[in-house]
């Protein structure tokens, strides 16, 4: 059968589509999880849900329509939560968007959606949604929109927020909601964003509702009370005997998975209602049915009648003990649908049908590399295994090596429960791309990630090219399943762990610091880590450095045998006489070709190890920076780099444990800092919380960052020693005006002058989740806001307690200092150092 070029690539892009991550453990399916596929298989109805972020979407709403309904559901985030807090370790910016996507998979994982985005970039908080727009490149970002639908050819578009909310909430949750709306006209007419067309085609939903709740309207009264003709309400509190689960238990699961957030979530049991708002498209005709009028049977479908009837038999007839039995009749219903022209849903229920048709014979394949990455070129040697574990005959007929233009031609039969294994070796095409995140591959603006490539727009990961695909004969009837190739190890704790199989570089250059602060002209060691991808590597290393800085020496040879060895080698970096900023990075040489890529691991249990490749740089500066005292303790809240940046600048930082935390301890620092929602994520605060007041009575210095109302591990009243009420107040411009509340304050004057230029190059925001109630033994010491908002005055506030101070300040050093913004670092100086002036 001849196969057009377009359908080839809507089955590459359906086969991305329905991916949920990549080396995960496999899918081993019981009979319940088959006769559920089944029903799957038999219904031809799908979803889209669509909010603005990793964390927004009703995974109780996703789980009923997958798991109730059998309906394919998936959910569009159009960022992917770069900008957000992370409560789980340090990474932010484009690594927690990393997190968060894995988060969303791992989700769906266990809600059974399917995961998009769009290139939309959360650049942070923002108020309302003409700002939002304009950050992201509205027309840009309503294109992926109008692309997921043409993709995913909903039925039904249902978004998490509404459209009309502007100014109510955040400016990225009213986008969403305007996009869709606006998308859900754009994604039927042929004449917009006319080049998707090519791998697509136009697909006009019909129906997009508005996902409301009592929320909405303020109370649950006032929602009791509302007009709800408009709207259908569906019960998705049911309880699945197959799963022995309730839809709910399984929804606080899948929520349960945005651990970086905090969303932890107890599953709860009985009846809970959804309302939907009708926005587009007709009313359905039954008040408790999303689909009621539309079709969602094998009937859509130009011959499909008499497939719907035989699987229907299918299901009927199914055997719990021995799935197989439905084998023969799945077999001829595929080959049906092989018949069927080109289509939307021929592709989806094909894929979905082999999955079943392998899980009632308990066929099992797989292609394991010896080592979890690899270089373009180099050698791969491949354990595989194939078993059928049915009565059901079966023969491999043949493997392929995708996207080498190997095969092994086997024709092995394969007996009931009898392991076929065999090694392979083969060598990784010189021109194969790295697996790293597609977006992260190119430089990005604020506002967008940017994606060339139309078939990647969208995807949650980058698909892996290094692919086996197994030909199967069952009952002499051919069936090909393609498999990732993936990396397994036994640990001795976990067990079988999978990991990804990457593909990378031969060399890697990690710069051992993300900023380098000169504060004098004295020379700063600048250590390069050079890891090997391969064994045998050997070359050069330079660093590219701005104009007036000098290095010394020009370059440094490295010799790595083994694959994974490194070799750490310094420079001498020189600042100029005068100020200056700009960005160094190193460079790798081998062979003539440099490198300059460095990698970055991601590892927490409920994600697969993520790789990172990113261009190796970090900023360094001279700037004019006094400090007084030297030893400062830090303890950790949610997470931050905080201490790496303040021992650039000089400070001696000890980050302290649960142990250390005496008065007594205390005592030999110059200040203690208090770490990013150190209050919301310590349970043991509250017995040191007094410890901490004594230090500061007896002559300390606490500075407490940021913390939210919400979740505080001790009494409101207890965070500071005077009146102190924190509030949602934030200020998300990153450059809004600093005013100076009290100009001769030794915070903005010792041992730094600070002036406007100080808050020049702030990143994301200027502050979250400041006070807006305070007693009057605190000074405010800024003031700033958003446009058309009234003055924020909490941003820093410093009190005198007994002989020491207390400092409470919602700037955002976390992000600012790793960013290398050298006000915040002369600013934060002067926190430390606040009551030394007069100090011998």
């Amino acid at each position: 059968m001849k196969i057009s070029y377009k359908t080839f690539l809507l089955f590459f892009l359906f086969l991305a589509a329905f991916s949920t991550g990549f080396s995960q453990k496999p899918e081993k399916w019981n009979s319940s999880d088959i006769y559920q596929a089944l029903k799957k298989l038999n219904t031809l109805g799908s979803a889209l849900y669509i909010a603005a972020h990793p964390d927004d979407e009703n995974t109780r709403l996703i789980s009923h329509l997958n798991n109730g309904l059998h309906i394919e559901t998936a959910y569009l985030s159009c960022t992917r939560g770069d900008g957000g807090q992370n409560l789980i370790g340090t990474e932010i910016a484009e690594l927690l968007g990393l997190i968060r996507t894995q988060e969303l998979l791992a989700a769906r994982r266990i809600d059974g959606g399917t995961q998009f985005f769009t290139r939309a970039n959360d650049f942070g908080f923002s108020k309302n949604p003409d700002e939002t727009l304009k950050i992201w490149n509205k027309d840009e970002v309503l294109s992926d929109v109008v692309w997921a639908i043409r993709k995913w050819h909903p039925d039904v578009i249902i978004n998490r927020f509404d459209a009309n909310s502007a100014g109510k909430t955040h400016g990225h949750h009213t986008s969403s909601a305007m996009l869709s709306v606006e998308a859900f006209d754009l994604a039927g007419d042929k004449n917009a964003y006319p080049g998707q067309l090519k791998y697509v085609e136009a697909w006009q939903p019909k129906r997009l509702f508005f996902n409301t709740s009592w929320w909405f309207y303020g109370s649950e009264e006032k929602f009791a009370e509302a007009d709800k003709s408009n709207m259908v309400s569906v019960d998705a509190g049911m309880y699945y005997p197959l799963k022995g689960k309730s839809n709910n238990e399984i929804a606080a699961e899948s929520r349960s998975m945005h651990k970086s957030q905090g969303f932890g979530s107890v599953g709860t049991r009985g009846s809970q209602l959804e309302y939907m708002e009708r926005l587009k498209g007709d009313l359905p005709t039954s008040a408790d049915d999303l689909f009621a009028g539309i079709d969602i049977t094998w009937k859509r479908v130009q011959g499909g009648a008499i497939i719907g009837e035989m699987l229907g038999q299918v299901i009927r007839d199914f055997d719990f003990e021995n799935p197989s039995l439905a084998v023969p009749s799945l077999m001829k219903i595929y080959s049906m649908v092989q018949a069927l022209p080109d289509g939307y849903w021929k592709q989806v229920k094909s894929e979905e049908m082999r999955k079943v048709i392998m899980a009632c014979m308990g066929l099992y394949a797989e292609a394991v590399a010896n080592d979890y990455s690899a270089t373009p070129g180099q050698e791969v040697e491949l354990s595989l295994e194939a078993i059928n574990r049915s009565p059901i005959p079966c023969m491999l007929k043949e493997v392929r090596y995708l996207p080498t233009k190997l095969d092994s031609a086997l024709n092995a039969t394969l007996e009931i429960n009898k392991d076929l294994t065999w090694k392979k070796k083969l060598m990784l095409p010189a021109d194969l791309p790295f697996t790293n995140a597609y977006w992260l591959n190119k430089n990005w603006e604020l506002g967008m990630y940017t994606v060339d490539d139309q078939q990647l727009r969208g995807l949650p990961e980058t698909p892996r090219q290094f692919k086996v695909a197994f030909t199967f004969l069952i009952n002499g009837d051919p069936l090909t399943i393609e498999k990732d190739v993936i990396y397994k190890k036994d640990d001795d704790v976990k067990g079988e762990v999978y990991r990804p199989f990457e593909v990378t570089p031969p060399v890697f250059v990690n710069l051992q610091d993300e900023v380098l602060m000169f504060t004098g002209n004295t020379a700063h060691p600048v250590n390069v880590i050079v890891k090997s991808g391969a064994p045998n590597i050997s070359g050069k290393v330079t660093l590219a450095r701005p104009q007036g800085w000098r290095i010394e020496p020009e370059e440094i040879p490295f010799n790595l045998k083994l694959k994974g060895e490194e070799q750490t080698v310094t420079f001498q970096l020189f600042p100029p006489a005068s100020d200056s900023e700009g960005k160094i990075s190193p460079i790798a040489t081998i062979n003539g070709e440099g490198y300059t890529k460095s990698v970055t691991l991601i590892e927490y249990d409920h994600i697969p190890t993520q790789t990172v490749l990113r261009n190796s740089e970090a900023k360094v500066a001279k700037i004019d920076l006094r400090r007084a005292g030297d030893k400062v303790a830090y303890i950790m809240g949610a997470g931050d780099k905080v201490p790496e940046s303040l021992r650039q600048i000089g400070y001696k930082v000890d980050v302290l444990e649960d142990r250390d935390i005496t008065v007594e301890n205390l005592r030999q620092y110059d200040a203690v800092v208090m770490g990013v929602r150190a209050y919301n994520t310590l349970e043991r605060i509250k017995f040191h919380q007094p410890k901490l007041m004594e230090y500061v009575q007896q002559g300390g210095t606490l500075i407490v960052q940021y913390n939210t109302s919400h979740a505080l591990q001790i009494p409101a009243e207890e965070l500071a020693p005077y009146t102190l009420k924190l509030s949602r107040d934030r200020t998300t411009v990153e450059d809004a005006e600093m005013r100076f509340l009290a100009p001769d304050n030794e915070l903005l004057n010792y041992p730094n002058k600070i002036t406007e230029k100080d808050f020049g190059g702030w990143v994301q925001e200027r502050g979250l989740y400041f006070p807006n109630e305070w007693g009057p033994e605190f000074t405010p010491i800024l003031s700033c806001n958003d446009p058309d908002e009234p003055a924020r005055d909490g941003s820093l506030l410093v009190a005198k307690y007994g002989k020491g101070h207390y400092i409470y300040t919602g700037l955002s050093f976390f992000r600012e200092l790793p960013a290398g913004v050298t006000g915040a670092y002369r600013l934060f100086a002067n926190m430390i150092s606040v009551g030394r002036r007069d100090k011998p």
